[in-house]
This record gives C-alpha cells, structure tokens and sequence, in this order.
C-alpha cells in the first residue's frame, strides 16, 4: 500500500472527527457560551451547508492547480479553523471556526479521491479510494464517543485541540509522502478550466450516478437520522446503549467501505447494484424486526456495512463518466449531503404523520429502492469505459 494513502486517510480521520465530534459536545458548549441548545445546533447544521457549498466552490476554483499543491492548502485550511473552535472567545467565532473547516471537507474527498486512485494501478482504483475514506468510517465510530470523552476530561476545547493536532500530522504527511505529481494519470485529458469543467456534467451517466448517489445516501441516512428513537421506542433498549449500538454501525460502515472497494474494483456496476439492493433489504427487514433486539444489532451493523459498500466505486464512477473532472468528484460528496438532508426531512415527515418510530426506516427503503432504480437505467446505458 503506497504510503501517501495513509496520510490521505489520516487525514479524511482528522476532518471526519471535526464533523461527528460536536454532537457528543454541544451541551458543553451551549453552556459555555451561554446559548441555547437550538443555536448550539447551527454548529452541525451550519457544518453541513459549508460542506456543501464548500465541495463545488473550492473545487472550481483550484481546477487548474496541482492536486498536491491543492490538497496541501485543503488540509491548512482545515487547521486554521479547527484552531479558531479550539480558542473561540465568542460563539460567533466557533461558528466562524466551523465553517472555514468544512468549507475544505468536500473538495479533499473529491480531489482526494482522485490523488489516490493515482497513486495504484488502475484494477485497484476502487480500493485505493476506501483506503482514504476508511479514515471517514473510522471516524465515524470514533468521533461521538471521542468528544465526550475528551470534552468530559479535559473541556470542549481539548478536543479541538486534539483535532487540529491530527491535522498537522496529516498536512506533514501528504507533504512528505504523497508524490509531487500525484494524480498526473486522472489529469491528463480532464477539463482544466471552470468552464470545461462544467461541460463534464452534459453527461447522462454523471447525473444518474449523482442521483444515485444521493438517493443511496438518503436511504440509509434517513433511517439512521432517528434509529435512536427506533432503538429505544421500539427495540426496548435503554438509552446508555445507544452508544454501543452506534459504534456497532460504524463497524459496519468500516467493513462495508473495504469490501464495497474490493468488490467495485472486479465488476463495479455489478457491485453497486448488488449494495443499493442489500440496503433496500435490510432496511426493510430492519423495519419489520426492530422489535427484536438480536435482530436490531444485526441489522444496524447491515446497515454500516450496505450503506457504505457503494461509496468508491460511486465516487470512481462518477470521475470515470466525467473524464477526471475533479469538480465531478466534489459534486458527489455534494449529493451525498444532499441526500444526508433529504432522508432525514422525509424520515421526520413520516414520524410527524404519526406512522411510527419504524417509519423511518421503511422511508429509507423507499429511497434506496429508487437509488437501486437508477443506478440499473444507469448500468444498462453506460459504455465499457464507465461500466469499469
């Protein structure tokens, strides 16, 4: 495994924990800048639309720079705001803080992506893009319980701190390990300008894999927006478990983010459709099972595990259909927050209609059924050189 991986999965780590840390934190912080729990929430919220915006803006704007030169200057960005968080004087500033670290957050993955399915051949593309996003799931399973930790032993800032250490080890090592030409294969015939970078969108196969991957991301996010309601409303689990139960998912999105990259680099559009199946099955069998507390655990670790499988091949995908536009990349992280927003306003739709705590879930199974839809019409219209 090329050592550059590594320091790109530290930092995905770095900038995954920044995003999942906060929501173990944000009663303390709510109490030491004197605001209300609501306000303390702009923290994640406003994280998410920076992320979004962020992932096109930034991208756009670099599309002619060297993809180190680029990615160095992400990560330096992600340590100038976890610094604002960790010495915020006022809640505008943490505010302000969180915003600048998000704003890097969608172009590192999508530029990111790229660099490290540079750095292998082109048979293990796949994987070399769930190496650096195996530091995102492990973050994932990290990040909640983290925070509290560090927040209950040494304040909420201590882990700002920790974070913005992570991201110097990170920027010391995509500088010291990832190769000055790193990513020089995707560049090479992959639109330059903001101008033909747009152009890469004409295709149809990079808008269904957008739509896919949103609906993907929907599904599974819709359901596990409120799978601690589900967990104790229904599962008859106590809330001290929902920690543990959590960490079981994030598991799965480990596993899942490994084998989804294995398998997309043997038959990708096979691997993609077989993910998106097994996330429509599971949410469905999770549905009618959340009664059973055996069968909760199984199926939240399910959950991680198809939920996840289909992010590197999606992501290799879409660049393969836009000819190595980076901004195509970034749009795909994009499309998964969109997705993220989506599934949980539907999921609290069907909750509010009084349909229950399971409600979600079968929501989920909708979106990843019509995700499953489009990835076939997809499939069935893509040449040889988006297929694999």
């Amino acid at each position: 495994m090329p050592s550059g991986l590594i320091a790109l999965a530290l930092g995905g780590f770095g900038i995954g924990l920044t995003e999942f840390l906060i929501a173990g934190l944000l009663p303390q912080v709510a109490s030491g800048f004197a605001v209300s729990e609501a306000t303390a929430g702009r923290l994640i919220s406003g994280y998410a639309l920076s992320v979004a915006v962020g992932a096109i803006a930034l991208t756009a704007a670099t599309a002619r720079l060297p993809r180190k030169q680029v990615l160095v200057g992400l990560v330096g960005l992600f340590v100038v705001g976890n610094l604002l968080s960790a010495v915020a004087p006022t809640y505008s500033v943490m505010l302000l803080g969180r915003i600048v670290a998000a704003l890097c957050h969608g172009s590192f993955f999508g530029i990111g992506s790229l660099v490290a399915r540079g750095l292998v051949a082109p048979e293990r593309k796949s994987r070399a893009v769930a190496v650096m996003f195996a530091g995102l799931t492990l973050a994932n399973v990290l990040g909640v319980p983290f925070g509290a930790l560090v927040g209950e032993r040494w304040g909420w800032r201590a882990a700002f701190w920790a974070v913005t250490a992570i991201g110097v080890l990170a920027l010391a090592g995509i500088v010291a390990l990832v190769p000055g030409r790193a990513g020089a294969e995707t560049e090479r015939g992959a639109p330059g300008g903001l101008r033909e970078q747009l152009r890469a969108f004409r295709s149809a196969q990079v808008w269904l894999t957008l739509a896919a991957t949103a609906l993907g991301y929907g599904g599974m996010f819709g359901a596990f927006s409120y799978i601690a309601y589900t967990f104790t409303e229904v599962g008859g689990f106590s809330s001290a478990d929902v920690v543990w139960l959590l960490m079981v998912y994030g598991v799965g999105l480990v596993v899942g983010n490994l084998v989804g990259g294995r398998a997309a680099d043997r038959d990708r559009d096979r691997a993609l459709v077989l993910a998106l199946l097994g996330l429509t099955v599971t949410l469905t069998l999770f549905g009618l099972l959340a009664g059973s507390a055996v069968a909760s655990v199984v199926l939240v670790f399910l959950m991680g595990v198809t939920g996840f499988a289909a992010v590197p091949g999606m992501i290799t995908r879409v660049t393969d259909a836009a000819r190595g536009a980076a901004l195509a990349a970034s749009a795909n992280v994009s499309a998964s927050n969109v997705g993220n927003a989506l599934g949980a306003w539907l999921g609290g739709l069907a909750i509010t209609a009084g349909l229950g705590y399971t409600a979600p879930l079968y929501t989920g199974a909708a979106l990843a059924l019509a995700a499953l839809v489009v990835m076939l019409v997809a499939a069935r219209r893509a040449g040889p050189s988006v297929r694999q």
